[in-house]
């Protein structure tokens, strides 16, 4: 397990799962986001490291998120979104990499400086451990392509992955919206139908698959992410060591 340092951000507390009972805590937040009711727990539950982030005002768990370290893209077969999407193309990446995912917040909860301070943990880690590449699959709620259409469009738009590094289609049920998607995006709508995470992936200079996996055994339509940190723009960057500092 990673060894964090202590990290308060505002009124929020990070850290890692170091029992069962808080990552009972973290299934039960999963559960209640990805809607399967079932703890929403799997064989990469014991790969991982589990964050949390509690609210020291009311001790509620308010974010979760787990991660998985890779020393290189050779190691590219043993993450999750290995299941859904083909990442030959990574196995080349040779620095180490940083899986993430089950990222879900409290749908009560409102303050911005909680996804601040899942980013302010991330940075650190990045800084710690050498990684090169954030991934993970960024999820739209449900498996329908029908409300998103202008999100998606956006991405089709400006943030395809580069050639060298995107994935190709390996699930079996897909939307190639690159292909079907032929009108340019309303820019205000399709900012508003991105998830809040993948959001913030892409403004940081973060690129998508050019298909869409649907899983229905989690309700939701993703899309293979990454980041490449030494693409982070300067300005952004300069925000994500702030707050760690």
């Amino acid at each position: 397990m990673y060894e964090m340092k202590p990290m308060l951000q505002n009124q929020y507390n990070v850290s890692l799962a170091d029992d069962l009972a808080s990552l009972a805590g973290a299934f039960e937040l999963r559960a209640a986001q990805f809607g399967n009711g079932a703890g929403d727990r799997d064989d990469f539950d014991a790969l991982c490291n589990h964050v949390l982030i509690r609210d020291m005002c009311t001790d509620e768990l308010v974010c979760t998120f787990r991660f998985l370290h890779l020393n290189s893209g050779r190691d590219i077969h043993k993450s999750y979104s290995a299941q859904f999407y083909d990442l030959e193309n990574l196995r080349g990446y040779s620095k180490p990499l940083m899986e993430i995912g089950r990222f879900c917040i409290d749908p009560v909860t409102t303050d911005p400086n909680v996804l601040r301070a899942a980013w302010a943990f991330i940075t650190q880690y990045v800084d710690d451990s050498g990684v090169g590449l954030l991934f993970g699959c960024s999820s739209f709620q449900g498996t329908e392509i029908a409300p998103y259409q202008e999100a998606f469009a956006l991405l089709k738009l400006r943030y395809l992955a580069p050639k060298k590094w995107q994935p190709a289609v390996k699930a079996a049920h897909t939307v190639n919206y690159a292909n079907e998607i032929q009108r340019k995006p309303d820019l205000r709508r399709a900012t508003q139908e991105l998830p809040s995470l993948l959001r913030t992936y892409l403004t940081m200079g973060g690129w998508v698959s050019d298909h869409a996996v649907v899983d229905s055994d989690l309700n939701t339509l993703h899309v293979f992410t990454g980041v490449e940190i030494d693409t982070i723009p300067e300005s952004r960057e300069r925000l994500l060591r702030a707050s760690v500092a």
